[in-house]
């Protein structure tokens, strides 16, 4: 019995090596059979932001401003606000990781790629001309730029005045009240100032015109900013920002930076600030046209595979609490359809070229 099982064990076996046999003497592919991986391209979306910060510093005598100068409602709290200037929209393309594919065989001898592994040509001559570019996005602010004014050391009165022997001629200080009506008197001395030598003009008794308005922007500043001392002082800074977002096939929308009061434009992980969204619209009824008209009956398509991108267009807006600060019209590759290439142009008769940052057909010729 024990010969008998291993007849037949050896009679099964024989049949399964003529079978392999066969097959490669047929021609058939063995597994071993590698190619050149490549991806297609994705479109990325680059938003720049100008802003400003816009911050108020009150004054120090704020609450005699009426009393003294007739000023109502000056402000006396500190705030810190910023707004959004001007925004760009950019567009950047890269490798797409969830579309990379392996040109398989024969034909892996005849295809090009952009410098970042993007398909460019098959059976082509020319080259890519996409180069590698880096650009940094800042995303952090600079400090703030001392412009020498100070609400503690603008002030010609001083904080201490000498005793007498009422008090052992220990020295006083000086009341806020006092400072602020002396700063007040200032700001009426300047004013005066101004109308006297505006009447010396028109008297003709001012020798220099130059000196004159010299003379007269110098009072202006001084009047100024011996009202600060009670309006307060706003100043202004302007910032730059950019921020990177890479849209999915279906997006529809997303929060692409926040803004928040007190640190300014910040990352969308950023929860302190407002959220500024990024909308895409796509075009109506592209897709589904790409998708009818690339499908293929050929059971063979895809085989060696190739495939092409037919990019999708969208309308893309930036939007902050229901106001558009900056919209744009682009072409986004992964809005649009994959469909692998006619196996018929691939036979080495015809020369294609792809566009590498949208992974669209350039051209086809017959070689």
């Amino acid at each position: 019995m024990r010969y008998l099982a291993l007849i037949i064990a050896v009679m099964l076996v024989i049949p399964t090596f003529g079978q392999r046999k066969k097959k490669e003497d047929e021609g058939i592919a063995p597994a071993y059979v590698e190619g050149i991986a490549y991806a297609l391209p994705r479109t990325g979306i680059k938003v720049h932001v100008e802003a400003i910060r816009e911050k108020f510093e009150p004054g120090p005598y704020a609450a005699y401003a009426q009393q003294l100068l007739g000023i109502k409602d000056a402000r006396n709290r500190a705030s810190v606000k910023w707004m959004v200037s001007a925004v760009k929209i950019e567009t950047f393309s890269e490798p797409d990781p969830q579309q990379v594919y392996k040109a398989m065989g024969d034909i892996a001898a005849t295809i090009s790629l952009a410098p970042n592994g993007c398909l460019a040509g098959i059976n082509s001559a020319g080259t890519a001309t996409m180069s590698l570019q880096v650009q940094s996005n800042k995303t952090f602010q600079k400090p703030d730029l001392d412009d020498g004014f100070s609400f503690d050391y603008f002030s010609d009165t001083p904080f201490l005045i000498p005793g007498d022997s009422t008090n052992n001629f220990r020295p006083t200080a000086v009341g806020m009240e006092q400072k602020a009506a002396e700063a007040a008197q200032r700001v009426l001395d300047c004013r005066m100032n101004q109308y006297d030598l505006a009447a010396l003009r028109i008297d003709g008794e001012y020798p220099d015109g130059k000196a004159y308005e010299v003379s007269l922007a110098e009072l202006k500043r001084t009047e100024q900013n011996y009202i600060k001392l009670f309006v307060g002082r706003t100043t202004y800074k302007t910032e730059t920002f950019s921020f990177d977002y890479m849209p999915e096939a279906n997006e529809k929308n997303a929060v692409i930076f926040r803004i928040s009061d007190e640190n300014g434009v910040v990352p969308a992980s950023d929860l302190s600030g407002k959220p500024v969204m990024v909308e895409f619209e796509q075009v109506a009824g592209l897709l589904a046209k790409y998708q009818a008209e690339a499908a293929s009956d050929n059971p063979d398509a895809g085989y060696d595979g190739v495939y092409y991108r037919m990019p999708g267009v969208a309308n893309i807006k930036v939007i902050y609490e229901l106001n558009s600060l900056a919209s744009a019209r682009a072409t986004i590759a992964q809005f649009g359809s994959i469909a692998p290439v006619p196996e018929e142009l691939l036979g080495g008769d015809y020369s294609i070229e792809f566009h590498p940052e949208t992974g669209a057909i350039k051209s086809v010729q017959l070689k």
